[in-house]
């Protein structure tokens, strides 16, 4: 009898990247086999809770978020690479990153896949030593403060933080643990949420200041533009502007990538009745309907394969498309109605 795996439903919860547990699931799996799609006649003969389980995967296969290798990403993974192998020896002044742009422009991405390139380059380079952590990721809180920049380190690397733990000793931990584990990559997202117009806000990029003198990591932070906000304006900007390459995320025009990226996507699908390059002849109005934002693009494309499989249909089409409603900033970018 055919048999299928069914998955623990509590499985992905907790699986945050801001963990250690959570990132190391997440290269865990880019690590695994994808998931193979049976023929229909296999598809067809299963028993129902089988199916149901085969479904039930496929529809957990469509809602991961599915990276492509768009130019961004490539580029940041080659200009961060660049600097973590230029920072090796370097004392002080390290240079880092900073990938910036409107949002839903692929910022996160490209940011976890350089943390993802990094922590695989470290795995080869030192097979079997679990107790390293090459990559620590944090996101900034809102109005974040020192206090609140250093415990979000200490809960990546699973340190306790106490109500009666001050700035110090939290930073101190995570130092320690960082250097004793040979952490070579530290990503912070979100960082438009430091402000140095205000007192906690110039205080918590201090504190980012610190921590990249104390630890011999390459920093790369991620933020919407982050260029035009005030991360970068005052002395204390000048001093983050010297030492942080730029890199620009941005909508796709209508080209010949975005027509790749939309045949990657559709080759990742998982329908028994879809005929591939249906979405690629259909590129340039997913381009309109989109704005040409990745981020959309991925929501619309794995929506419309979640709803094939629940609805039986097994297949995009334009007016599965259409059916998925998408974000307001899309909406305002595309005034002319969907007709």
């Amino acid at each position: 009898m055919t048999t299928w795996p069914v998955d623990d439903p509590d499985e992905d919860f907790g699986r945050q990247l801001t963990t250690l547990p959570g990132w190391r699931g997440f290269v865990g799996a880019s690590l695994g086999e994808p998931m193979a799609m049976l023929t229909k006649a296999e598809y067809e003969a299963l028993e129902t809770e089988i199916r149901e389980a085969y479904d039930d995967d496929r529809l957990d296969h469509h809602a991961r978020l599915q990276v492509v290798a768009t130019s961004t990403v490539r580029s940041t993974v080659t200009c961060g690479r660049r600097l973590i192998l230029l920072n090796r020896g370097a004392i002080s002044a390290r240079r880092g990153l900073i990938i910036s742009g409107p949002a839903n422009t692929g910022k996160t991405i490209a940011l976890t896949q350089l943390g993802l390139a990094h922590e695989l380059q470290d795995r080869r380079r030192h097979p079997g030593q679990d107790d390293r952590i090459p990559v620590v990721y944090i996101t900034v809180p809102p109005a974040a403060t020192p206090r609140m920049i250093a415990a979000e380190f200490a809960r990546f690397l699973g340190l306790p933080v106490l109500s009666r733990a001050n700035i110090t000793d939290l930073t101190e931990a995570v130092v320690g643990v960082c250097t004793k584990a040979r952490t070579g990559l530290i990503l912070v997202d979100e960082i438009h949420n430091i402000s140095l117009a205000t007192r906690h806000g110039a205080e918590a990029s201090d504190t980012l200041k610190y921590f990249s003198e104390r630890i011999p990591a390459t920093f790369a932070y991620a933020g919407i533009d982050v260029e035009s906000g005030s991360l970068l304006s005052g002395t204390r900007g000048d001093q983050i502007a010297a030492r942080f390459t730029p890199m620009a995320t941005h909508s796709f025009p209508y080209n010949d990538e975005w027509k790749a990226l939309v045949a990657q996507m559709e080759a990742n699908l998982l329908l028994h009745e879809h005929k591939r390059g249906t979405l690629t002849r259909l590129g340039r109005f997913i381009h309109t309907r989109t704005g040409g934002m990745i981020g959309t693009l991925s929501h619309q494309i794995r929506g419309a394969a979640i709803d094939a499989i629940l609805g039986r249909t097994e297949k995009i089409t334009k007016a599965g498309l259409l059916a998925v409603d998408l974000d307001i900033a899309s909406r305002r970018k595309r005034p002319e109605t969907d007709g």
